[in-house]
């Protein structure tokens, strides 16, 4: 058999970057998390790209539906950091604005 090492810093083949993909890994980020093939020198960074491009991503189908409902609000983290500031503006005895 035939192997062909993708992230040669890991010893991670083609084989098991589409094995990762297959399992949901969309992105050579999420490869990264799975393998840490593309974190140490980052020379197959555009090998893993490649392989993820040439085949379809089982939960690309997913991230569609899932992009449309919002998890969060742009305000709830400019109301935290309004209190954090107040907080300290409070403890150093400065009168907040």
């Amino acid at each position: 058999m035939n192997r062909v090492y993708v992230c040669s810093c890991f010893g991670i083949t083609e084989k098991q970057v589409r094995e990762h993909a297959e399992a949901g890994a969309c992105t050579p980020r999420q490869i990264a998390s799975a393998s840490k093939a593309g974190t140490d020198c980052g020379s197959c960074v555009r090998s893993i790209q490649s392989i993820l491009g040439r085949g379809a991503c089982p939960r690309r189908e997913l991230l569609g539906t899932a992009a449309a409902e919002p998890t969060t609000t742009v305000a709830e983290p400019v109301v935290a950091q309004s209190a954090v500031v107040r907080a300290v503006a409070t403890s150093a005895g400065l009168e907040a604005a």
